[in-house]
C-alpha cells in the first residue's frame, strides 16, 4: 500500500491526485480518511496546513465527472488506465492466494476433526468389548534367564490358497486358519512355559498384523477391509493376551512402524504417511482391554520400534524392510547412541540369523502367514512359524525354540 502511495518524480499535484482516487475506486487503496495524511505528505503540505479528506475526495470526484463524460483524451490516461489494470489484477492474486490458504486450512481441519472423531469412536467401541476377566496374580520371581516369544506378519484379513505341482496345498490362508495357527502356537507356548517354569514372558509383535492394501491384487484375496480387520484382530489378540496371562506375566512390545499396515492410497509409495499407522489402533485396544490386568505390561517406545533388555541383553525390533540387518544394527546404535546386542524383525517370511560378535545377533523370524503368492513370485518358500528364544544372563541369546504351525485349514 505504501508504494501505491508514493507520489512519482514526474507526476504533478492533480495527476497524483487523479492516481490515488482511482486506486481507491478500485480497491487497492483504503477510503480517503486513512491515506489524507499520507497524501498531504507526498505533495509536501506543511502539517498545520493538512488538507482534510474530503478535500482531496472532492477535487478527484469533480475530475470524474469529467472523466466519465469522455471529455478527457483516451490516450492521454492510457498509461494510468494500464498500470491500475496491472494493480487490480495483483491484487485479485493476493485474494486469490488468501482464499486458497483458508480452503487448504479449512480442509486440514476438517480432517484433523475427521481423525479424532475415528479414533473416539475406535476408543468407545473398544470399551464396549472390554472383558471383566482378571487372571490370578503371578509373583514374579528373580530368574538369570530370560524368555522371548516372537510372531508377526499374520496378514490378517488375506485369503488364499497356493497349490503345487500334483495340485497338492503347499499353503492356504484365512481368518480361521490364522486362528487355528495362532491358538496351535498358544498350546506349544504353554507347553514350553510349564516344561521351564517360567514366570515371566516378553512378546514381541514384529508388525504386519493386517495385509492392508498396498497393491491392487490384494484387492482379490481380501475378506476384510482395513478398519474391520483391524478389530476383528486386536480383538482375537487381546483374547489371546488375556488368556495367556492365566499362566505367565506378559511383558507385550509391538513394532508400529510397518509397511503392510501403514495407511496409504493404492498408488501411493511407502512412507508417504508413515505415522498412519492401524498399529496404533492395536495399541490402544490393548492398553484399554488388558488394563486392569496385573499380569500384563504394555511397552511403547516413542521410535515406534521396539527396545527392551532381557536377562542383561539389550534387544531392538524392527519390522525388518531392511536391505541390510548387521548394516542396519550399526546404524540404528549410532543414531540412538546406545549399544544393540540382537537386532530382531520379521519381514522376510523366513528365518535367517548371523552372528555379528560376541553375544551378538542379527535375527530374522518366520511369519504366521507363510509362503504366499509374493513370497512365490520371488521363489522363497518358508514355515508358518514363531520363535521362542531363552537369554540368560552374562551368555546372550542360549536357546532357541522354533514353533511351527502346520494348520491349513
Amino acid at each position: 500500500m505504501k508504494e501505491s502511495l508514493r507520489k512519482k518524480p514526474d507526476e504533478g499535484k492533480y495527476q497524483y491526485i487523479w492516481r490515488i482516487g482511482q486506486y481507491v475506486d478500485s480497491g487497492v487503496l483504503p477510503h480517503w480518511k486513512h491515506i489524507s495524511e499520507d497524501i498531504n505528505r507526498e505533495l509536501g503540505v506543511p502539517e498545520d496546513e493538512f488538507l482534510s479528506e474530503s478535500a482531496y475526495r472532492k477535487m478527484y470526484q469533480s475530475a470524474k465527472k469529467f472523466y466519465d463524460e469522455g471529455i478527457f483524451s483516451d490516450r492521454e490516461n492510457e498509461s494510468s488506465i494500464n498500470e491500475l489494470n496491472i494493480l487490480k489484477r495483483e491484487l485479485q492474486k493476493e485474494r486469490v492466494k488468501l482464499q486458497t490458504e483458508k480452503n487448504e486450512y479449512n480442509k486440514w481441519l476438517r480432517e484433523e476433526a475427521r481423525d479424532e472423531l475415528l479414533l473416539e469412536k475406535f476408543i468407545e467401541s473398544v470399551k464396549s468389548l472390554k472383558t471383566s476377566f482378571v487372571p490370578d496374580y503371578i509373583e514374579p520371581k528373580h530368574n538369570s534367564k530370560g524368555y522371548l516369544l516372537c510372531f508377526g506378519d499374520e496378514h490378517f484379513g488375506a485369503e488364499f490358497e497356493i497349490r503345487g505341482l500334483f495340485n497338492e496345498i503347499i499353503n492356504s490362508y484365512s481368518p480361521e486358519i490364522f486362528e487355528d495357527r495362532m491358538i496351535e502356537l498358544f498350546n506349544q507356548t504353554l507347553e514350553i512355559i510349564k516344561k521351564d517354569n517360567i514366570d515371566t514372558l516378553h512378546i514381541f509383535s514384529m508388525g504386519d498384523f493386517s495385509d492392508g492394501i498396498l497393491r491392487v491384487s490384494q484387492l482379490m484375496k481380501l475378506r476384510y477391509g482395513i478398519v474391520d480387520s483391524t478389530i476383528k484382530y486386536n480383538n482375537f489378540i487381546c483374547t489371546w493376551l488375556e488368556k495367556l496371562t492365566n499362566y505367565v506375566r506378559v511383558e507385550f512390545h509391538t513394532v508400529v512402524q510397518a509397511n503392510h499396515t501403514e495407511l496409504r492410497m493404492l498408488s501411493q509409495p511407502k512412507g508417504t504417511f508413515v505415522n498412519d499407522n492401524v498399529s496404533k489402533f492395536l495399541l490402544e485396544f490393548i492398553k484399554i482391554r488388558l488394563e486392569n490386568n496385573k499380569n500384563f505390561k504394555l511397552h511403547t517406545n516413542p521410535t515406534g520400534y521396539i527396545y527392551a533388555t532381557i536377562a542383561g541383553s539389550t534387544l531392538f525390533g524392527i519390522h525388518g524392510e531392511v536391505k541390510n540387518m548387521e548394516k542396519a544394527m550399526k546404524d540404528y546404535s549410532k543414531i540412538y547412541n546406545t549399544n544393540i546386542d540382537y537386532l530382531i524383525g520379521g519381514h522376510l517370511h523366513h528365518t535367517k540369523v548371523e552372528e555379528v560378535g560376541k553375544n551378538s545377533e542379527v535375527i530374522n523370524i518366520p511369519s504366521i502367514i507363510g509362503i504366499d503368492s509374493y513370497s512365490m513370485s520371488l521363489r522363497k518358500s518358508s514355515d508358518s512359524a514363531a520363535k521362542l528364544i531363552v537369554f540368560e544372563e552374562n551368555k546372550g541369546k542360549v536357546c532357541e525354540y522354533t514353533l511351527k504351525l502346520s494348520c491349513q485349514s
